[in-house]
């Protein structure tokens, strides 16, 4: 991810095909550790392509993909279990605010 992000940032600072030698100057900088074998490749795949068709690909991919459908399913098949789970963490938060309350002075009250 380091290595596409390395050749966004030469691409948003003005070259239109990056090399591997921009991506590995803009890695170092940070103090990141280049494998030259993944910079290559990532010139080679990405290089004489326009970034901004890839981008809009890559969110249209990512659009159609469904997001959550475990965890909808199972709040679906289980409405009435829902009310008496969300009861039970008022009661556990209930409880973690009055310990929290205690710890924060460690048992000595200033103003008592």
């Amino acid at each position: 991810m380091r290595y596409v992000a390395a050749y966004l940032l030469a691409v948003l600072g003005g070259k239109e095909n990056p090399t591997s030698g921009d991506i590995e100057k803009i890695l170092s900088s940070v103090g990141i550790e280049v494998d030259g074998e993944r910079v290559k490749k990532v010139c080679a795949e990405l290089n004489g392509k326009n970034i901004d068709e890839l981008i809009e690909k890559g969110r249209e991919k990512l659009s159609s993909m469904p997001v959550g459908g475990g965890a909808a399913a199972a709040v679906a098949a289980a409405p009435a279990e829902a009310p008496a789970a969300a009861k039970e963490e008022k009661k556990e938060e209930k409880k973690k605010e009055e310990s929290e309350s205690e710890d924060d002075d460690m048992g000595f009250g200033l103003f008592e």
